[in-house]
């Protein structure tokens, strides 16, 4: 799949000693196609190289941070072979290299932030969000996985919240976002503009003084008592089950009980979604609890390279034709029920691959930005 790095997906200033990135393509609501993750990769190496550079902020133009990876790539290369590894690859990559990089990183985040997208938000030292950011993980329902990292981030919330958060797709809004330590501060949407003229102004990449900027415009968090955030005995209860069998039920019991009615459109999207994508996702982030960063990307990307070789099912494609492209919300899924998927097949997506076949990620200071996909056995 070639990649042309000079369409502007990604605008790029340097301002003094700090460094901005835009995602640029508003109309499609800043999805990551190729392209950003080749141009992301490319800058964010040059800044932490650079001893002029300070700070890093990135942000969305429009009316979204970013909607995610963009699933007519891979809906499109379903007939080829491998046509999408060089962009899971590169992104992956990526993905370490943001939760470990050298120099301060501020996201300014408003309205949707979901999937991929998220993940130039979470891992962030300052993920400012705003009361219109909409955060999500629906990668389940469709077929896929928790991926770009996210096996990691969401095993580590407290109790069952990661499963939960993984498996429903449940929606998380800026308080709550603050409130669960997925973004680090919520300011209002009419200042995030001050806010980034103030991080400019200051001109520099103390931490201290980034810090306390943006805390001159946030505002304490108070949560709704309506928030998922206040059902953690529910979901701790019934989400801690051995399956995805064993969580249904048990949800579905929770919701016959008085004062459970928010249960009742969460159970039905669960309901509709792939039944191996939720048992490969709830396997993942069970299994990420015991895994590393670095343990977690690579397991990220075999499931990836293997669920869009369709190994064990083709639902992906299903998922993203019935979303993406005929939008008619009427996925046909294969297997059709939590029963009928192979246990034994389900373990295959999980396999690891040859060591000169796994995603090559650093493993000290001196090889820092070796590993990409040019240096890899698949270029």
């Amino acid at each position: 799949m070639a990649i042309n790095p000079e369409e502007d997906v990604v605008l790029t200033e340097e301002k003094g000693h700090v460094r901005l990135i835009t995602l640029n393509q508003p109309k499609k609501l800043n999805v990551i196609s190729p392209k950003v993750v080749y141009l992301l990769a490319q800058n964010l190496e040059k800044w932490e190289k650079d001893e002029e550079a300070k700070l890093v902020i990135i942000k969305g133009s429009g009316r979204a941070f970013s909607a995610g990876g963009d699933l007519k790539v891979f809906y499109e290369g379903k007939k080829s072979k491998d046509y999408c590894l060089e962009v899971v690859y590169r992104f992956y990559w990526l993905c370490y290299h943001i939760h470990t990089y050298k120099k301060p990183q501020v996201a300014l985040v408003h309205g949707i932030s979901m999937g991929g997208g998220a993940s130039l938000m979470v891992p962030m030292k300052f993920s400012v969000v705003t009361e219109k950011t909409v955060f999500a993980m629906p990668e389940a329902s469709i077929g896929f996985h928790t991926d770009c990292s996210f096996s990691y981030i969401l095993s580590r919330l407290p109790g069952r919240l990661g499963e939960y958060f993984a498996l429903t797709g449940a929606r998380l809004i800026g308080e709550e976002l603050v409130a669960a330590r997925l973004a680090t501060h919520l300011v209002p949407l009419d200042k995030l503009s001050l806010l980034e003229n103030r991080l400019v102004g200051l001109n520099t990449g103390d931490e201290s003084a980034v810090k306390a900027a943006i805390e001159e415009f946030s505002l304490d968090v108070r949560i709704s008592q309506e928030s998922v955030l206040h059902k953690r005995e529910v979901i701790d209860e019934c989400f801690s089950k051995d399956s995805v069998e064993e969580i249904l039920e048990s949800f579905e019991a929770e919701s016959r009980k008085e004062g459970n009615g928010w249960i009742v459109p969460v159970l039905k999207g669960l309901k509709r979604s792939s039944p191996t994508g939720l048992k490969i996702t709830l396997k993942s982030i069970r299994d990420g609890r015991k895994q590393t960063l670095s343990e977690c990307l690579k397991k990220e990307f075999r499931l990836t390279v293997n669920i869009l070789r369709s190994l064990i099912s083709g639902d992906v494609y299903e998922g993203i034709r019935a979303l993406t492209i005929d939008k008619d919300n009427s996925p046909k899924w294969d297997p059709l029920t939590l029963g009928e998927v192979d246990g034994t097949k389900l373990d295959l997506v999980f396999e690891p691959f040859e060591e000169a076949l796994e995603l090559n990620i650093p493993e000290n200071e001196e090889q820092r930005w070796t590993g990409k996909y040019e240096d890899s056995v698949y270029a």
